[in-house]
C-alpha cells in the first residue's frame, strides 16, 4: 500500500510560510493542566487531518472544538465537530455476526450486511480472530490472508492503524496487500515514465515564487479551497492562506473545470468548462495551435525532452489520418475554437503556472491527461522556471508551502516477516533455514495487486491481469482484516463490491463507527478515536511545520481500545516471542511516542547551537502540550521544481531511461498495450457525453466533498449543513432542471445499469449543461431492493481500470439518468447501529 509521506521528497532542511507569523511559540497552556493525566475541565491541544485543534473539556467531555491558530479569514467547518466524532455512531463493544459465531466454517456469507450481531467479550473476540486467522493460513496458505487498509486513517504516527495491522500480520506469518491508491492511481504510475518520479506527492515550486513571478495561474480540474481543508498528517492551513494572497495579487487566474468551483468564485477566475474526460483533447488542440503559430520552445524540447517528433506526427494524423487540430479538439471538448487558441497563446506569452488536480486522471485512460499536460508545458518551455511550469499537488496537503528546517518525527513500521510454526516464532528475515517457506512468502508479495482492483480480485481468484509491464495473478483471498478505512463507500460500483465482500470466509474490521464497512464484517473490534489515546504527529505534509502532541482528551468510550493494544493482545495469543517481536519487548504506546519524538530531537541537536528553533526534552514537550513550530530558510522560499534538471540535465538527469522528459516512452511502447500507447493519446472514454443516450443523458462527476474527508464526518451533525431533505446534494444546471421539470430542493432518483440512489437537487448556474455532481463519501444506505436511500455516489460509478498500465479507478467516468422521486421518502438508516442480539 502506498504511503504518501514516503513520496514527499522535500528536505527537512527547508522551511515554511514567510508572510505568516508563527503564533505557536507564543500560545501556551499551563503545564499543570495537562501534565497529570486526562483533563476533566479545561483545554487541550490535539490534531486531526483538518488541522491542529484546541478542545474545551467540561466534566470529562469535549464540548467545543476550534482551530488552535487562526491564520486565514476562511473558516474550516471540519474543525468544529470533534464531539460528534467521539460520541456519535460508536461501536462500543466487540461484536460477531450471528451466523459466523454459530459456525465460522459455514458462516452464511450471503447474510453479511443483513445478519444480526452478537456482543462478545474482548477475550472471546481476540481468540476467535487468532483461531480463524491461523486456520485460514493452514488450510489455504498465506496468500489467502489480505491485510486491507486504505489511506485516511486517523492522524498520528504511533496509532497508524494500517501499519499496525501489517506489523501484526507480518510477525504472525505474512499476508497479501495492495499497491497504489485511489487518489492518484493513474498518475503515480505514468509519471515515473515521463519525468522520473511519481510527481503527485512531490513538493511544488514555492508559492513565494509564484506570487512574485507568475502572470497567470491556471487551476485545471481542482478545487483547492475544498481540498486544502485537509492534509495527510495534519493541516498546517498555510495553503489556504496563500490562495488568499493569490486573490490579493495582480495575477490573473483561469479555472478549467466542468464546474465553477468555490475556488473559481473566490478568485474571481475566468471559467472554462470542457466536457468531463476531454482534457487531453483540449490540450492537444492547444498544442496543435502553438505548433501552427510557431509558438514552440524548440530549444527546450531539444535539450530537455525526447520523442516530440513522434508525438507531432500523431497530432498531424500521419498514422491514423486524424488531424488533432483546434477544430477537432473543440468538437470533442465543447470549448469553442477561439477560446482554445487564446488559452494556448496566453500560456505561451506569459509566465504561467498550471496547477492540475487529480480528478482528470480518475477517469478512463487516466494515464493520458497528466502526460499530455507535461507535453504541453514542454512545448511552452516554462518547466523549471520561477513563475511557470506545472504542479500536481498545489491542491493537496498544502503543496508549495515551503518546507521547514526542523526535526521530523519517526513512526511505527511494519516490522519483519515471520512465521508461526510448531509452536515457535521464526523471523524469516534473518533465518538461513526453511528456504522454501521464505521463498513462498516472497512469492506472496508478488501477489500484491492495485488497490482499485480489490473487488475484481475477490470475485476472480486466479485471474491474471496486465499491470505496469508485468503480469499479476489474483490470490484466493479467504480472510480479510481491514482497519482505518471504509471501502464499502470508497470503492466504485458498490453493488458489485458488496458481492465481492461476500466471497471471503472471514472479514474482521477494527473500527470506531458503525460504517457500512463495519456492518459488512464478521468480527468487529471497537477502536478508540484519536481523542481517546495518546499520539504524536507533524503538520504540513510538505512543510513539516509543526510537531504536535496528541494527548488523550477523554476516556475511551465503553470497551473501545487502541489498535496497538488490540494487536499486542492478539500477539500474546501467539506466544511471548511474537508479542515481543510486535511490541519491541513490551513497549507501551507512550514509550514509542517518546522514541519517535527523540528521533526528531536528535536531528535538531545535529544542526548545532545556531539552530533557532531548539526542541525541549520529550517530558517538557509533553507536559507543556503545545506544538513546536519550525521556521523558514531562504533556500525553501526559493525552491523551484525541476530547476536543477534545467540547470544541468546531464548532471541532474531525471529518473527516466533517457534522463529527460519522455514525451515518447520506448518502455511503454514495448508493453504493446492497446489502451496506453507510447505517447499521449486521445482515447474515447467508455461513457461520456459523446455517447450519452436519452435514458442516460448526464455525465456524473463525483468530486471530493467540501464538508467531509471522503466518508469521514458524514455521520456528524455537519451533515445538516449540506444535505437536502436528508439526502446527499446533486448539483444540476438550471436549464437541465427546467427541461426535466425538476426544482431546487426536489429529491430525485439517479440511476444507471449499476444501481440507483436518491439525492436532493441543488439547481445552479455553476455547472455546465449535461453534467451533474454528487460528491463521493456519502454512507451507503440500501433498502431491501438495493436503492441507496442516502445517496452514495459510488453506487453509480464504474469499477473498471484506467488501462493495463496503471489499473487506477475511473470514478469520474460514467453516465446517469435522473427522474423526480414522487414516492414517500424512506427513512435514513446509514448512521444507525445494526441489529444486535
Amino acid at each position: 500500500m502506498l504511503d504518501r509521506r514516503n513520496f514527499l521528497k522535500a528536505s527537512a532542511s527547508l522551511s515554511a510560510l514567510s508572510f505568516m507569523p508563527t503564533f505557536g511559540m507564543t500560545k501556551s497552556i499551563e503545564a499543570s493542566k495537562v501534565s497529570l493525566g486526562i483533563v476533566k475541565n479545561g483545554e487541550i491541544v490535539t490534531a486531526a487531518h483538518w488541522g491542529i485543534l484546541k478542545l474545551t473539556i467540561k466534566d470529562g467531555k469535549v464540548i467545543k472544538s476550534e482551530p488552535w491558530e487562526k491564520i486565514t479569514k476562511m473558516d474550516n467547518p471540519l474543525q468544529h465537530y470533534t464531539s460528534d466524532l467521539i460520541y456519535k455512531s460508536r461501536i462500543k463493544y466487540p461484536y460477531v455476526r450471528k451466523s459466523y459465531l454459530e459456525n465460522p466454517d459455514d458462516p452464511k456469507r450471503e447474510l453479511r450486511g443483513k445478519d444480526e450481531f452478537v456482543r462478545v467479550s474482548y477475550k472471546e473476540a481476540l481468540n476467535l480472530i487468532a483461531k480463524e486467522l491461523k486456520k485460514t493460513r493452514e488450510q489455504k496458505g498465506i496468500s489467502s490472508v489480505f491485510g486491507g487498509s486504505y489511506g485516511w486513517k486517523s492522524s498520528g504516527n504511533m496509532q497508524n492503524s494500517r501499519t499496525l495491522l501489517h506489523r501484526f500480520l507480518n510477525v504472525t506469518g505474512g499476508f497479501v496487500g495492495a499497491s497504489g491508491d485511489y487518489s492518484t492511481g493513474a498518475s503515480q504510475i505514468i509519471m515515473p515514465y515521463v519525468v522520473g518520479s511519481i510527481e503527485v506527492y512531490e513538493q511544488q515550486t514555492s508559492w513565494e515564487n509564484i506570487l512574485k513571478y507568475s502572470k497567470y495561474v491556471v487551476i485545471w480540474g481542482a478545487d483547492p479551497l475544498t481540498t486544502l481543508r485537509i492534509a495527510w498528517t495534519s493541516n498546517d492551513q498555510r495553503g489556504l492562506a496563500y490562495f488568499e494572497k493569490l486573490r490579493e495579487s495582480k495575477i490573473k487566474v483561469i479555472c478549467i473545470d466542468p464546474i465553477r468551483t468555490d475556488t473559481a468564485k473566490f478568485l474571481n477566475a475566468k471559467w472554462i468548462s470542457p466536457r468531463p474526460n476531454t482534457d487531453v483533447a483540449l490540450m492537444m488542440g492547444m498544442a496543435s495551435h502553438l505548433i501552427s503559430k510557431n509558438k514552440v520552445n524548440y530549444m527546450f524540447l531539444e535539450n530537455y525532452t525526447t520523442g516530440f517528433n513522434q508525438f507531432k506526427d500523431y497530432l498531424e494524423g500521419k498514422n491514423d489520418g486524424i488531424k488533432k487540430d483546434v477544430k477537432w479538439a473543440s468538437k470533442i471538448c465543447g470549448v469553442n475554437e477561439k477560446t482554445i487558441k487564446e488559452l494556448a497563446e496566453t500560456f505561451y506569452d506569459n509566465p504561467t503556472m498550471i496547477m492540475s488536480g487529480w480528478g482528470m486522471q480518475r477517469a478512463h485512460h487516466g494515464e493520458q491527461p497528466h502526460w499530455m499536460l507535461v507535453t504541453l508545458c514542454s512545448i511552452l518551455g516554462q518547466i523549471g522556471t520561477k513563475g511557470g511550469g506545472f504542479g500536481l499537488s498545489y491542491h493537496y496537503s498544502n503543496g508549495g508551502v515551503p518546507t521547514c528546517k526542523g526535526g521530523v518525527i519517526g513512526g511505527i513500521n511494519a516490522g519483519e516477516i515471520g512465521i508461526w510454526k510448531n509452536g515457535k516464532f521464526k523471523s524469516l528475515a534473518k533465518s538461513k533455514e526453511d528456504l522454501n517457506s521464505a521463498e513462498w512468502l516472497q512469492n506472496t508479495a508478488s501477489l500484491s495487486f492495485p488497490v482499485a482492483r480489490i473487488a475484481d480480485a475477490l470475485l476472480n481468484p486466479g485471474k491474471t491481469i496486465d499491470h505496469n509491464g508485468a503480469k499479476i495473478t489474483y490470490p484466493d483471498i479467504d480472510f480479510i482484516y481491514w482497519v482505518g478505512g471504509n471501502p464499502l463507500v470508497h470503492h466504485q460500483d458498490t453493488n458489485t463490491n458488496v458481492k465481492a465482500w461476500k466471497k471471503p470466509r472471514t472479514i474482521v474490521v477494527n473500527e470506531i463507527y458503525w460504517t457500512p464497512t463495519a456492518k459488512m464484517a464478521d468480527i468487529v473490534m471497537p477502536v478508540t478515536s484519536s481523542y481517546e489515546r495518546d499520539d504524536i504527529t507533524m503538520s504540513g505534509d510538505y512543510s513539516n511545520m509543526h510537531i504536535v502532541p496528541m494527548k488523550q482528551a477523554v476516556l475511551p468510550v465503553e470497551e473501545s481500545k487502541d489498535d496497538y493494544e488490540i494487536f499486542s493482545d492478539l500477539c500474546r495469543i501467539y506466544g511471548k516471542d511474537v508479542f515481543n517481536a510486535y511490541t519491541q519487548n513490551g513497549k507501551k504506546a507512550k514509550d514509542l511516542i517518546k522514541d519517535y519524538y527523540n528521533i526528531a530531537l536528535k536531528q535538531v541537536k545535529n544542526y548545532g547551537e545556531a539552530f533557532n528553533t531548539p526542541m525541549p526534552s520529550f517530558e517538557e514537550f509533553w507536559a507543556k502540550n503545545e506544538p513546536i513550530v519550525f521556521e523558514p530558510t531562504n533556500e525553501s522560499l526559493e525552491y523551484v521544481r525541476f530547476s536543477e534538471f534545467i540547470e544541468d540535465p546531464i548532471l541532474n538527469a531525471l529518473g527516466t531511461p533517457s534522463g529527460l522528459i519522455e514525451i515518447y516512452s520506448k518502455t511503454i511502447e514495448n508493453y504493446n498495450y492497446d489502451d496506453c500507447k507510447a505517447h499521449p493519446t486521445w482515447f474515447e472514454p467508455i461513457e461520456w457525453l459523446g455517447n450519452a443516450t436519452k435514458k442516460m443523458p448526464f455525465h456524473l462527476i463525483t468530486s471530493h466533498p467540501s464538508k467531509r474527508l471522503h466518508s469521514q464526518l458524514c455521520h456528524t451533525d455537519l451533515r445538516k449543513k449540506y444535505t437536502i431533505q436528508e439526502r446527499e446534494p446533486l448539483l444540476m444546471n438550471f436549464k437541465d432542471a427546467k427541461k426535466f421539470g425538476i426544482k431546487n430542493g426536489d429529491v430525485v432518483r439517479v440511476f444507471n445499469q449499476r444501481g440507483e440512489i436518491l439525492a436532493g437537487v441543488l439547481v445552479s448556474k455553476d455547472i455546465m449543461q449535461g453534467v451533474v455532481r454528487i460528491c463521493e463519501g456519502g454512507w451507503y444506505d440500501p433498502d431491501e431492493n438495493g436503492l441507496c436511500k442516502y445517496g452514495s455516489a459510488n453506487v453509480l460509478t464504474l469499477d473498471l481500470p484506467t488501462s493495463k498500465l496503471a489499473n487506477g479507478n475511473i470514478s469520474h467516468t460514467g453516465l446517469v439518468g435522473i427522474e423526480k422521486f414522487n414516492k414517500s421518502l424512506p427513512e435514513i438508516t446509514a448512521f444507525s447501529i445494526p441489529k444486535i442480539v
